[in-house]
């Protein structure tokens, strides 16, 4: 059983959106395909990843760095103890072979692109979906059925005015979301009153809008932000300062009582562990944002589970970031609170299976081998083209 191939592609997902902080006029995301010599229905499985958006495609390190460990790797490391599959740990104490602790940075996404594609052969191999073997190896062996999502859109746009905001936020809620979400900071503070305030009058209530500032403020405006919000009684304020300044969100919580949520970018665990001893974040209401494929991949997802236990947090207080089909997985698998969704934005890679629709905010997942990538018609069409 060996990889006998791995190939990388920078793809383009730019558009004229921006938030409080970047405009996405030259985002781009790295694909990979892991080539297995492992034959299933006729076919050699192939595994295939990507990163998140808001985070550029770390070719530069994939091809310098982390696919020439993996190419050189005996097949005997990189597989588990009955030789029957590949071990995404085993393959992760690879890809980090002389890497220094600390100084995350950019390399987190690289090792995150990868680990989705070894996830995704290994699931293939055992022909199961990777929420039923998530479930069955480190679970109860019962996934969810069904996970709750977000809408994530509201972003600044040339030529976009309330009566856009709007309709897009209908939109939204008539595809079978029950919360959506908006950017904040991009504008001045009544300004995005003005436009909470525009939504609020399409949506149920402040519990169905969900606010993200991107790490824009410093801790005054992030209070002025959240004396406002508070009566709005939103879904939650989200990522408000630097996501490393602990003590701004620490201090936050002193004037804002409904829940807030951080955390997708902090890209080890060693940062989410910070997070927790030092800022502020509320067990009974905060969400945790961490997203898997900026964050060393699912190896590391699941240390930071681990020590979310160990501070008395329920995995069910973590919905990822990123609106990808493997961090759905995870969510369906390891029993987590929800997932990000981008319904119509950087596309191909946001939204779920084909034909599987949003339902009272819930989606199902497909009963495929692997992430689910095949489910997905467009997003499919593109990666295969990585692989030949």
């Amino acid at each position: 059983m060996r990889i006998v191939d791995i190939k990388e592609k920078a793809v383009s997902i730019k558009s004229t959106i921006s938030n409080a902080y970047i405009d996405f006029s030259k985002m781009n995301v790295s694909v990979v395909a892991v080539v297995t010599d492992v034959v299933r229905d006729g076919k050699p499985v192939i595994g295939y990843g990507f990163n998140s958006n808001g985070r550029y495609a770390p070719s530069g390190m994939l091809h310098d760095r982390f696919i020439p460990r993996l190419r050189d790797a005996k097949p005997a490391e990189l597989l588990n103890d009955a030789g029957t599959n590949f071990d995404p740990h085993r393959i992760w104490d690879v890809l980090m072979k002389g890497e220094k602790p600390g100084g995350h940075g950019e390399r987190s996404v690289a090792v995150g692109t990868l680990d989705m594609a070894i996830w995704d052969a290994v699931a293939k191999i055992e022909e199961k979906p990777l929420y039923q073997l998530l479930a069955d190896w480190y679970g109860n062996g019962t996934p969810d059925e069904q996970v709750f999502v977000y809408a994530a859109g509201g972003y600044y746009q040339p030529g976009k005015g309330l009566q856009e905001l709007q309709d897009e936020m209908r939109n939204y809620l008539d595809m079978g979301y029950s919360v959506v979400k908006m950017k904040i900071g991009g504008s001045s503070l009544d300004e995005d009153l003005r436009r909470i305030e525009a939504v609020l009058k399409v949506v149920p209530d402040g519990g169905s809008l969900a606010v993200d500032a991107n790490g824009r403020f410093d801790l005054p405006t992030a209070i002025d932000y959240a004396k406002k919000l508070e009566p709005y009684n939103l879904f939650w304020y989200e990522e408000a300062g630097d996501p490393l300044d602990y003590q701004l969100q620490n201090e936050l919580a002193n004037y804002y009582k409904n829940p807030m949520a951080t955390g997708e970018n902090l890209f080890s665990m060693q940062d989410a562990r910070n997070l927790i001893r030092y800022g502020g974040m509320r067990s009974d209401r905060d969400y945790l944002q961490f997203d898997c494929a900026l964050s060393y991949g699912l190896v590391e997802y699941m240390r930071i589970l681990d020590m979310l236990k160990e501070y008395s947090w329920s995995p069910r207080r973590c919905i990822p970031h990123g609106g990808h089909q493997m961090s759905l997985n995870i969510a369906a698998g390891l029993g987590l609170g929800g997932n990000e969704s981008y319904p119509g934005v950087f596309e191909p890679f946001g939204g779920f299976a084909d034909n599987i629709p949003i339902e009272h905010g819930y989606v199902k997942l497909p009963d495929i081998p692997g992430v689910g990538f095949e489910a997905k018609a467009d997003l499919i069409e593109l990666m295969r083209t990585v692989a030949k």
